[in-house]
């Protein structure tokens, strides 16, 4: 069954979401990032720049096949063309459809009221398909590293 996270409290979903993928690429594990198509091409942009250090190699989710089986990090509005297995985040506001195809699954929210009421009804889907669930929940006011 699919592990599921929720990530709350996040002050900057972006920048905590360039974090969780320098993690993840460190560790070889695949990502998919789901969300809306803007939210989508500020983390494309904030990809090539979040760190002078560390290059996180990524793809749209519309990118050729070839393209996408060599990018470990793919950022796609839906998952019907996205691999399956390795970890899934979530940045929009909806229960993605086949999340249950990945193994990790991370809800990011941030601390704005909009976002926490959206990923308590989100939460409230998963527990009511009899998921377990994990909170990590930030300190109002900061952002782990």
């Amino acid at each position: 069954m699919t592990e599921i996270e929720f990530h709350v409290n996040v002050p900057d979903k972006l920048h905590y979401s360039c974090r969780l993928l320098r993690r993840a690429n460190r560790s070889g594990t695949n990502v998919v990032v789901i969300a809306e198509p803007g939210l989508l091409a500020q983390l494309d942009q904030l990809l090539w720049t979040f760190s002078v250090h560390d290059f996180l190699p990524h793809c749209n989710g519309n990118a050729l096949a070839h393209t996408r089986a060599a990018s470990p990090i793919q950022l796609a509005e839906q998952l019907k063309d996205c691999p399956a297995g390795g970890v899934l985040i979530n940045l929009g506001q909806q229960p993605p459809a086949h999340f249950e195809r990945f193994q990790r699954f991370i809800e990011v929210a941030s601390d704005a009221n909009e976002d926490i009421l959206a990923a308590r009804v989100r939460w409230k889907y998963y527990k009511d398909r009899g998921y377990e669930l994990t909170k990590h929940e930030l300190p109002i006011g900061r952002e782990a590293s």
